[in-house]
């Protein structure tokens, strides 16, 4: 039986990753693949480092697959390659300044890198995103709507969501049941459909570089869908300390 490793939030804390990637190590079963769901980078030039040590991934290690997250979508807007022409986002979170702070952080030379990241994954039954099937910047949390949880599930069709724009880890699960919708045009009111809903959850995969001395991630088994949360307390007089 194999596992995944599913994580997001790295921030440019090489430190925290290569945490993780210690205790990946020591795992019992076997890591099939390692899924790293956006926000690699953050506005600091240790970013840099987080990069190459991602692209060059050592013996016996799994290679990662990385898609973009909430900075690297803002990076890519400052370089004009993003959805929208204008880091509102950005300024609004963290002031002019940060503009500036972000683009000085990563090298040219690395944004190309970052440009060629997917939006997301869908493996088996499971969507892999940072934020969710509508944008990176979609914030899913224990607190959002039911409703809301089930139509980023259904827009692609999937059993499983895997996300990490929150940060946090969490398990929402959705029991089975039926939604009735209709369509309401300006000139007729279709009839109400009904829509079987079978089981579905929202995992939350946690955050591994935000928080300095502790870093968390997800180990997921497709075969018998077991999720198991995991935290790696690292750093000075902790070692590498997990639960």
């Amino acid at each position: 039986m194999t596992n995944w490793v599913i994580l997001s939030g790295i921030e440019g804390n090489l430190a925290a990753y290569e945490a993780v990637l210690a205790d990946i190590k020591r795992q019992r079963q076997p890591v099939e693949e390692l899924y790293i769901l956006g926000d690699v980078i953050a506005a600091t030039h240790e970013s840099t480092n987080v990069i190459q040590r991602i692209r060059s991934p050592r013996f016996n290690e799994p290679v990662p697959q990385v898609c973009q997250g909430w900075w690297e979508e803002q990076l890519l807007i400052l370089h004009g390659l993003g959805r929208t022409r204008e880091p509102t986002e950005l300024i609004e979170r963290y002031g002019i300044e940060m503009v500036k702070t972000l683009w000085d952080a990563i090298p040219r030379e690395m944004v190309e890198w970052v440009r060629s990241l997917d939006f997301g994954f869908f493996e088996l039954d499971c969507l892999l995103i940072h934020g969710s099937s509508v944008g990176v910047s979609d914030e899913l949390t224990p607190d959002t709507p039911p409703i809301q949880m089930l139509d980023r599930l259904m827009r692609m069709d999937a059993n499983t969501l895997f996300c990490g724009r929150s940060g946090l880890t969490f398990q929402y699960e959705i029991q089975q049941g039926s939604v009735t919708s209709s369509v309401i045009t300006l000139d007729q009111e279709n009839s109400p459909q009904a829509t079987l809903v079978r089981p579905r959850q929202i995992i939350g995969v946690g955050n591994v570089g935000r928080i300095i001395g502790r870093a968390t991630y997800i180990l997921y088994s497709p075969n018998t869908n077991h999720i198991e949360f995991k935290t790696v307390w690292y750093g000075s007089g902790k070692g590498f300390q997990t639960h």
